[in-house]
């Protein structure tokens, strides 16, 4: 009995992170969408976008070498989970004038996941 407790114990445990996000691994394989035009880890550089290390707690527009829009640099948002969800939802709706032209994401566990998987990526312990 005690085992059957701990087994179901452990799966609520596993359904419960699946529906709030902070999944790495989900948060990786969401990140697929967002390689096109970011990148992260020890060779990750600027391309299309910013490379995204050490995104979480960084005032926008301050990645160096990456020539962000006059929005972004002036929207004085600093990148903790709730800019990043209400960004990733809607990058016009939240910096008009961004130059970010992806549509957004409208699943919260998508996004959620997905800002796990970028703050395992600082900026001075690139992964």
């Amino acid at each position: 009995m005690r085992a059957y407790i701990a087994v179901l114990f452990l799966l609520s445990a596993n359904v419960v992170q699946a529906q709030t996000g902070d999944d790495v691994a989900a948060g990786e394989k969401a990140f697929a969408k967002c390689k096109a035009c970011h990148q992260v880890g020890e060779a990750a550089k600027n391309t299309i976008g910013p490379e995204l290390n050490g995104i979480a707690g960084r005032p926008a527009g301050t990645a160096p070498g990456y020539k962000y829009s006059d929005a972004l640099r002036a929207s004085g948002i600093v990148w903790d989970d709730a800019a990043l969800t209400q960004f990733l939802h809607d990058p016009k709706a939240k910096i008009s004038g961004t130059k970010m032209v992806f549509a957004g994401l409208k699943n919260d566990v998508e996004i959620a996941n997905i800002i796990a998987f970028l703050k395992q990526y600082k900026d001075a312990e690139k992964k």
